[in-house]
This record gives C-alpha cells, sequence and structure tokens, in this order.
C-alpha cells in the first residue's frame, strides 16, 4: 500500500467502529454520469447508516464528489483487478454502484462482483422517456435479468399496481451542455495528475468540442435542410424510420454485431433497396446528441446512391422524432430506446440488435427482408404490460440534472438499493466467498444481514471544498495490499 493512502485508510477504520447504528453495508461508487447525482445518493445512504466509499479515476470523477476519503486511482487499467479485489476485501464492500455496465472498468468490476457475491447497482439513461432512469441490478439494456418470456409480463403485470404518473423536471440540452463542460474541463486541467487513464469514449474530448463547434456553427443551414425535408416525408405515402444512434454508444458497440453505425446504415439501405416495395421511402433521422464528427447525412446520401435509392431515402437533421412517427409504416432500429416511442404509438418495430423491448408480439420477429413488406404493429395489451413492469422492476422516476428530479431519484434509489442485499451469511460466509466466489446474486431485503467487519465505519459526510487541489491530492492506491 503506498504511504499516502494509509492515512486515510487509518482514519476510515478508527473514525467509527461498528455500531447497531452504523448500518450493515458498505457501498462502493465507481463512475457516474457527469454531474451531482452520485454524490447526493452517497450522502443519502450514508445518513442512513451505511458506509459509503468511492473510487475517481480522473478530475471529473472528483469535481462531482465532495465527500473526503475518496481514492483517486491512478493506476494502469491492467492493474485495476487486483486493486479493486483488495480494495473490496480491505473496505469490506457489499455494493457496488456504477453508471453504464460496458465502459472497460465497470466490466472489470461487474465480474470482480459477480465471483465475490457483491451486489451491483447499474444505473443507466432510462428505458422510457423522459423523466425516467433506469437502475437494475447486474447490469443494463443486453444484459438486464428481465426475462424475455412475454407471458411472464403479462402475468407480472396483472398483480402490480398501476403505475403512479408524475411530473418530473428534466434537464434541457443547455443545461446537460454546462454540466459536461464543467466535468470535461476538470478532467482536462487534472489529466497530469492520472496520466495513465484512457476514456472509455471513442474520441478525446478535445476532439469531441471540435465536433460540437463545428455543429453549432452551421446549425441554421442544417434547421433549413431540416424544414425542407420534413415538407418532402410530409408529401409521402408509406415510409420507414431508422433513428441514429450515436455513434459511441455501448448499444451499438456491445449490443449489437455491427461496432458502429455506418455498418448499420450499410445493412438498412442495401435491405431496403433490394427489399422495400418501390413506393416506399426510408427516413433517416439524426441523433440530437451527435457530436458532428461524422457527416452522416453524407454518408447516408452516398450509400443511397450506391445502392439506386438516392430519391428514395431521405436524410432529416432536426426536429422532434414523434411527429415523424406518427404518419410511419415501420421503425427499423439496432436498439435505440426511441423504440418504446414507436411501440407506445403502435408503430411495427424490428430491432437489429439485443432490447430489453425485442420480445415476441410486440417487436417484429422475422428478418428485415420481410418486415420491408409485411410490418406487424405490436400487442397493446402486452405493450402496457411490458411497460408496467419496466416502471415497477427497472425503471425509477426522476432526472439526474435538474434539484427536483435529482431529488425525486434519490429518494427511489435508497428504496430499491436496500431491498437488494449480496449474498452474505456473516464472516465465514465473506472468506469462503473471498476464496471461491459466488454466482452474483441480491437477495431481499430481511433475509440476514453480512455484519460490517470490525474497523469499518460510517462514511464521511459531505463538506469538503471542491477544487483543484483536492482533486488531485486524494489518496492513491496503487497497491493496496
Amino acid at each position: 500500500m503506498s504511504q499516502r493512502a494509509q492515512p486515510v485508510l487509518a482514519r476510515q477504520r478508527a473514525s467509527a467502529p461498528a455500531t447497531a447504528d452504523a448500518g450493515d453495508r458498505n457501498f462502493l461508487f465507481l463512475q457516474g454520469l457527469a454531474g451531482p447525482f452520485f454524490e447526493k445518493l452517497g450522502a443519502a445512504l450514508a445518513a442512513r447508516g451505511h458506509g459509503v466509499h468511492r473510487v475517481n479515476f480522473h478530475g471529473g470523477d472528483a469535481l462531482f464528489w465532495r465527500h473526503p476519503g475518496a481514492i483517486a486511482y491512478r493506476g494502469r487499467a491492467a492493474d485495476w483487478p487486483g486493486f479493486l479485489s483488495r480494495l473490496l476485501a480491505v473496505r469490506a464492500i457489499t455494493d457496488i454502484v456504477l453508471f453504464g455496465d460496458c465502459r472497460p472498468l465497470h466490466r472489470v468490476a461487474i465480474a470482480i462482483a459477480r465471483e465475490r457475491g457483491v451486489c451491483v447497482h447499474v444505473f443507466e439513461e432510462g428505458y422510457l422517456r423522459p423523466g425516467w432512469v433506469t437502475l437494475e441490478q447486474g447490469g443494463v439494456n443486453g444484459h438486464s435479468p428481465l426475462p424475455r418470456d412475454p407471458a411472464w409480463f403479462l402475468a407480472e403485470a396483472a398483480r402490480l399496481p398501476p403505475v403512479e404518473e408524475r411530473p418530473v423536471a428534466v434537464a434541457s440540452f443547455a443545461e446537460r451542455a454546462r454540466i459536461n463542460f464543467r466535468y470535461s474541463l476538470a478532467y482536462l486541467a487534472t489529466a497530469w495528475a492520472f496520466p495513465r487513464y484512457r476514456t472509455h469514449r471513442p474520441w478525446h474530448p478535445l476532439h469531441e468540442y471540435v465536433g460540437w463547434t463545428g455543429r453549432a456553427l452551421g446549425r441554421a443551414a442544417a434547421q433549413a435542410r431540416a424544414r425542407a425535408a420534413a415538407r418532402v416525408i410530409g408529401a409521402l405515402g408509406a415510409f420507414f424510420v431508422l433513428p441514429l444512434q450515436l455513434d459511441s454508444d455501448s448499444q451499438v458497440r456491445q449490443h449489437s454485431p455491427f461496432g458502429g453505425m455506418a455498418p448499420a446504415i450499410l445493412r438498412v439501405v442495401s435491405s431496403f433497396a433490394r427489399h422495400a416495395p418501390r413506393d416506399t421511402t426510408l427516413v433517416v433521422k439524426e441523433h440530437p446528441l451527435d457530436n458532428g464528427l461524422t457527416n452522416w447525412r453524407r454518408l447516408v446520401s452516398e450509400t443511397a446512391l450506391q445502392f439506386g435509392v438516392g430519391d428514395r431515402v431521405v436524410y432529416l437533421e432536426d426536429g422532434a422524432l414523434q411527429a415523424v412517427l406518427n404518419g410511419a409504416s415501420g421503425m427499423v432500429t439496432i436498439n435505440s430506446t426511441s423504440g418504446t416511442h414507436a411501440l407506445a404509438l403502435s408503430v411495427p418495430v424490428i430491432t437489429l440488435g439485443r432490447a430489453v423491448y425485442d420480445l415476441a408480439g410486440l417487436t417484429c420477429q422475422g428478418g428485415l427482408e420481410d418486415f420491408w413488406r409485411a410490418p406487424r404493429p405490436p400487442d397493446p395489451e402486452l405493450f402496457a404490460a411490458f411497460r408496467k413492469v419496466l416502471s415497477h422492476h427497472s425503471l425509477l422516476r426522476g432526472d439526474f440534472f435538474t434539484e427536483s428530479g435529482t431529488a425525486l431519484l434519490v429518494a427511489g434509489a435508497l428504496g430499491r438499493i436496500e431491498a437488494g442485499r449480496p449474498l452474505w451469511s456473516g464472516q465465514r460466509a465473506m472468506a469462503e466467498l473471498m476464496v471461491s466466489g459466488a454466482p452474483p446474486a441480491c437477495r431481499p431485503a430481511g433475509d440476514p444481514a453480512r455484519p460490517r467487519p470490525p474497523g469499518t465505519g460510517r462514511a464521511a459526510q459531505p463538506g469538503m471544498a471542491g477544487g483543484l487541489r483536492a482533486m488531485t491530492e486524494a489518496p492513491a492506491c496503487p497497491a493496496m495490499p
């Protein structure tokens, strides 16, 4: 263990010896979405007597975590598995909390947690939007623990109470952009202190900001083109919609056979050219959060010309997707959450990747070639059941960024997280699991809880001032025992 790490661990061990009111679980927070949500959730868990711990991987992480005692990981990616395994043992971690299960650091953490019987709580953008956030145990999206049996959803929905629909204040694009700018600025300003960190995104933040600047400068022209495209779409007969997903999206890279949007565009346009009725049109909708580094409009146009359907493919750069879906004959998507919007409007949907809503009776289960000629709308009863089950088991009302939305989300997350407990039954089981591992499992609250091992205590409460000095002077632990 580094000498810098020792005093912090010692302080935590001495700060609050195990007591009856200290809670019985230790939560380790890894990377979250830019913003204050994880910091607030950590404070709420600590206030309920649980141990709360944190690993920061760069200055952006540290900017939005001001509780003292966080560890700054400055080691190599190859050293992360061993470091994390030792950290789980030293801090007696029972639960891991993270955002996104496909980041390389998180994939390692989930695998190690599975071996240790540690419960992993995964947050993600909502399966339904706006005003919903996803929270599942073990994984989300293609790794979701939800069954794929339509009969199960119908039976489960029958026993659940109605969904409580409440208004949620969601952040505007400008608000999210301001938060992400602060996050990226802190990341860049402290890069010297985390020289081995590599982002999970395909591009460096500075590269992305170049793209965003180009988008901003060209926005007026893009809107004019979108208005012209909207007039064309309004005069169409039958048409299909392909909503583009972000090229960096783990849904595309990890949960589909494509690895990026360009191969998916090639697959869809070529199939459309060969198999779709000649009186139909394909509308390709750009993602509103695309960073502008790839000229998708040109790529789509060139692909359409290559397959002889340049006059039957329309590219839409701006505007609301729902307005387009209202008249669509069907949607082709890899696994975008916009598929749930189409299903809600009874628009036929086919997915080309893994998606939680890809169920027989909801989406078309045949091949893409058949979909163009015989798209089948979803079963409305099954979709209502699916939405109800999602709302109760996989989603929480709230927002990651707005004050009221975050407060609502923290309140809901506390109940969901405390209802799932790791598979522990005392110190002996702890030792056995550390040696042999265990299958991933979270048991319901009320089962015997794992006692807090001696020497661990309640996490420090908020109050540490932020700033670059605090970010870079957090204890670094490249070699814990």
